[in-house]
């Protein structure tokens, strides 16, 4: 067992929850325990070229950083790349020269790994090469293997085996193996590669701990843990628990203090906070093949009640939902497939007419007193995305509503509120149908095609089943006069959700028949802005 080789990647893994941005006293503190714990590598993070929004040191890890750090006697230091970048459209080596100026000998760095899809796999491979030539140790781990073939299996590993490689990994990326999986994976990858093998699990189905020792009986020598499991979804193998196995196996003295006085003061309150760890949604999706991020979107996101995300979750079960995308969260994203269907015109009630669009966000309940005296003052028509009561209920003329599994939610609430709701009515599931029978409903079409923005005098086609997307073209096909905007505040730059809607506004006003937008409420959006104090 001396032979194991015991590899920590929380500040790499963990980073998907705070960005990156480790204190350095949790750096200099978590480094102390985990040579205490008898680790023997610490991937301190990712080293990528990619700066979108504010990340923390770990999401770059530099060799500046790392030089910074002081590395105790024993842990060998590795970063991650992932391999994506490394068969994108700039050229491979350019990209690792960004990445890696300084050679093994000159750097703190000694381990790099690479993580990629299946069909990355033999494009990232040439890496390998050039990364061995400069000193460096290779990792490579095959993400989402659990679901290939025995075929598929071995032919990875018949490739692996044409480069010099210190380990090769397979990760259980939606944490649905079980120890006898594990086992038979290992067995295929066995009959082409001779060399090292590593495996990184994901503990929705509570079975992280026991995949990874069943790896190691099976000769898995290089195996993954992160402190409390931390790492997206519904976490890791947790260094704490692996250490005490280790420790046994390896017959090797450790002390375990300085890791339990890490979890004490850092990474339990972060876990209260954040909210990592396995429970019965993260259980159903390693169950079903549905990618954890999905699960971990709908817990931070406090749209989604119980009812919601268990409705998704039966919907990526039967749609499949093994690589995460915001727009399948969007579950209506599948569900608007079909031809566009509706039988009332927004004209009738819209041409030529001034209407103020409600968002959801806290600028309308902020300068709700102003909003309502404009709406007194200038009387424009007033439509309110969903269920939002941040206005006077009185002030609001229409709702608008488009997403099956958030009407679902919001039926009861719908049916109480008197205004009537605009929605794709004819195309809901039947259960929606019938929950929104006594509500006063205007039926209007939706088709979701990427890219697209049409605008019919029954129907529409969006680029998304966001609500917003609908109902600029509910209003532009009512033909109205401008559209005021308030309660579209934004989101943080690092936040996915601001790209997408960065990119539907950016669509919207692109398009020929698209109307003046005027936000009056303060907006992250670029969209144009005045004030509803000057007006």
């Amino acid at each position: 067992m001396s032979d194991i080789k015991f590899l920590d990647c929380t500040l790499r893994d963990g980073g998907y929850y705070n960005a990156w941005d480790f204190s350095e006293d949790l750096i200099r503190e978590y480094l102390d325990a985990m040579q205490s714990a008898g680790v023997d590598i610490v991937e301190l993070g990712l080293r990528s070229l990619k700066n979108h929004g504010f990340q923390g040191p770990c999401a770059f890890t530099t060799d500046e950083f790392l030089n910074g750090l002081i590395i105790p006697s024993g842990l060998t230091v590795g970063v991650m790349v992932n391999g994506s970048e490394l068969v994108g459209k700039i050229p491979q080596v350019d990209v690792l020269e960004r990445l890696f100026p300084n050679d093994a000998s000159n750097s703190p760095v000694e381990l790099v790994r690479i993580a990629c899809h299946v069909h990355e796999f033999t494009g990232s491979l040439p890496a390998v090469t050039w990364l061995k030539e400069r000193g460096f140790k290779v990792g490579f781990n095959l993400m989402q293997v659990a679901d290939r073939t025995e075929d598929e299996v071995k032919a990875l590993a018949r490739e692996a085996k044409k480069y010099p490689l210190d380990s090769l990994y397979f990760a259980d990326s939606m944490g649905s193996m079980s120890p006898n999986q594990a086992a038979q994976i290992i067995q295929w990858m066995r009959t082409e590669w001779s060399g090292p093998m590593g495996i990184h699990t994901h503990d929705n189905l509570g079975l992280a701990l026991a995949n990874t020792l069943r790896a190691i009986d099976e000769g898995v020598t290089w195996v993954d843990a992160t402190v409390t499991g931390m790492g997206r979804g519904p976490g890791n193998a947790r260094t704490e628990e692996l250490a005490i196995e280790l420790a046994e196996r390896r017959d090797k003295k450790t002390s375990m203090v300085p890791l339990m006085a890490l979890l004490r003061k850092h990474f339990k309150p972060m876990q209260a906070h954040y909210g990592w760890g396995t429970n019965p949604y993260y259980y159903l999706a390693g169950k079903y093949g549905i990618h954890p991020t999905y699960i971990q979107e709908m817990l931070s996101d406090a749209r989604y009640n119980e009812e919601d995300v268990l409705a998704v979750i039966e919907h990526l079960k039967v749609e499949g939902g093994k690589k995460f995308s915001l727009n399948t969260l969007d579950a209506a994203r599948h569900f608007y497939r079909g031809e566009a269907r509706g039988n009332w015109s927004p004209k009738s009630l819209f041409s030529g007419r001034e209407v103020l669009l409600l968002g959801t966000g806290p600028g309308v309940a902020n300068h709700r007193k102003a909003l309502e005296r404009y709406i007194e003052q200038t009387n424009p028509l007033v439509v309110a995305l969903n269920t939002q009561t941040a206005v006077d209920a009185k002030y609001i003329d229409f709702r608008v509503a488009c997403h099956p599994v958030r009407l679902l939610a919001d039926c009861e609430t719908h049916t109480r509120l008197p205004q009537p709701l605009i929605t794709p009515f004819s195309m809901l599931p039947d259960d929606v149908q019938i929950a929104l029978n006594k509500k006063e409903v205007l039926d209007y079409g939706l088709k979701v095609e990427s890219e697209t923005f049409t605008f019919e005098p029954h129907s529409c086609t969006v680029p998304t089943s966001l609500v917003v997307a609908y109902a600029l073209a509910v209003l532009t096909s009512g033909e109205v006069k401008k559209i005021i905007m308030a309660g579209f505040d934004g989101y943080g730059a690092d936040d996915p959700r601001s790209q997408e809607m960065h990119q539907l506004f950016e669509l919207y006003l692109n398009n020929e028949k698209a109307v003046d937008l005027i936000s009056i409420t303060p907006t992250r959006y670029g969209l144009h802005a005045e004030s509803v104090y000057a007006l």
